[in-house]
């Protein structure tokens, strides 16, 4: 059963969303203010969360920007629920992270209707991630850190593959060196700095099979697969 984590100061709203949740299979846990969600997130784990903004201690906005940005709880969709209707408040919540939004008086089976939905579309992505990656005969499987071309395996470092991944799961965009050093190597520095272009030179002659596929930007970064 999907668990979801309600945090919502309200009593009646908290009773209502409960018995509405549980009658379609959902568990359900309540928690009144945002220090109280913010913990019970970390801990359990929810599948989805639903967050009012008007909070005691920590704000909606705020707790909602906390766990789009922890590792261990950014993947969890979060709808708010809130009173606020001013597009304002619609648009920071969203650009915050939060992956839909209902205004207050809502109705139980849209609520129900748009959680379902989410849990889904988090499905969905999660299948997604956890498949192999694909470019013409590349073929990359995440899980094994395997890498094969017209199913011969390459031998790649764990750096090489990692900026592999990241190169092929993103087709067409450019990534400034910057963001590559920091995205694979942790931290911005001279060794970085060198270590990407060792890295991208060996891994540019280990994919030679697939053709030119990754082409520098003059003066930005690198860019995978602009000639297919």
């Amino acid at each position: 059963m999907d668990k979801i984590l309600l945090i919502e100061d309200d009593v009646q709203t908290q009773e209502l969303v409960r018995f509405n949740l549980e009658k379609e299979g959902f568990v359900v846990l309540t928690v009144s203010n945002g220090e109280q969600g913010l913990d019970l997130a970390r801990r359990e784990k929810p599948d989805l969360i639903i967050l009012d903004l008007t909070l005691p201690v920590i704000d909606g906005h705020d707790v909602c920007k906390i766990l789009k940005a922890k590792k261990d709880t950014a993947a969890i969709p979060i709808i708010i629920l809130s009173a606020r209707d001013d597009v304002a408040d619609k648009v920071i919540g969203l650009e915050l992270g939060a992956d839909d939004y209902i205004t207050k008086p809502f109705s139980p089976r849209e609520l129900s209707a748009r959680i379902k939905a989410r849990l889904r579309e988090g499905q969905r992505k999660n299948e997604s991630a956890n498949g192999p990656l694909r470019w013409g005969s590349l073929e990359i499987i995440r899980q094994s850190y395997l890498a094969t071309i017209a199913a011969e395996p390459i031998n790649l470092t764990v750096k090489e593959f990692e900026l592999l991944v990241l190169f092929v799961a993103n087709p067409y965009q450019v990534f400034s060196r910057e963001y590559l050093i920091q995205k694979i190597w942790g931290s911005l520095s001279n060794s970085g700095t060198r270590s990407l272009d060792v890295h991208i030179s060996h891994l540019r002659n280990k994919l030679k099979a697939l053709g030119p596929v990754l082409d520098s930007v003059r003066g930005v970064g690198y860019l995978f697969a602009r000639r297919r």
